[in-house]
């Protein structure tokens, strides 16, 4: 197997299941705006992708102003309560330790705000497995980020992106990295498999046995 030379992992749907503090600041955010609130599965099926993807999908909205001004709300509580209101996934932990001790250089990869991934990760004391997390600084896709981490040398043509869904394997492949794709996460098998992944891990233990 290719000794990839950085692991770089998404953190919604891979590290951390962020169900319930997305669906809360969703809500928020529409309900601020006199949108009715939405079911729970009708919110989560949309982790993954960048923010303003998702709320302007949501509701239905395509003036960049209002979805903006949406984010800005869902942000407000996130900041504030959302963060905290993950479940790191069992098998994670266990993962990273294993990972740590065979040397892998690790690093996060969010669409997530920069400042708020950080809170996630030290909230749940998993910030200091990382070299490095990179956020969302402004709206775009992955791959943007993916691109820039090449381009100032942060990582290299033989990193490994690790995520849950589509938009973090066409992020990889848009960048000409390879790409894998863990199942415990929001995205499916199909999902997952029509994006060419080189490895698919179906569970932390899994990841953990063939790159550590």
């Amino acid at each position: 197997m290719q000794d990839f030379s950085t692991l770089v992992f998404d953190l919604d749907g891979t590290l951390t299941d962020p169900a319930l503090g997305v669906v809360r600041c969703m809500n928020y955010a529409l309900t601020s705006f006199d949108y009715s609130p939405l079911p729970d599965h009708q919110i989560s099926k949309h982790i993954g992708p960048p923010l303003e993807d998702t709320l302007a999908l949501l509701s239905g909205s395509d003036d960049r102003a209002h979805i903006d001004a949406l984010a800005v709300a869902y942000r407000e509580r996130y900041g504030e309560f959302g963060f905290k209101e993950n479940t790191v996934y069992d098998g994670v932990v266990d993962m990273l330790q294993t990972l740590q001790r065979a040397g892998r250089r690790m690093i996060v990869c969010t669409s997530k705000l920069e400042i708020n991934a950080i809170r996630v990760l030290r909230e749940f004391q998993l910030l200091d497995y990382f070299e490095l997390v990179n956020g969302a600084l402004e709206p775009g896709p992955k791959s943007k980020q993916l691109a820039s981490l090449i381009s100032k040398g942060i990582i290299d043509q033989d990193a490994l992106m690790i995520g849950d869904r589509h938009v973090d394997l066409r992020a990889a492949n848009a960048n000409g990295l390879s790409a894998a794709g863990v199942l415990w996460g929001y995205g499916s098998v199909q999902e997952l498999q029509e994006e060419s992944p080189v490895l698919l891990f179906g569970s932390p233990q899994e990841l953990a046995e063939r790159l550590g």
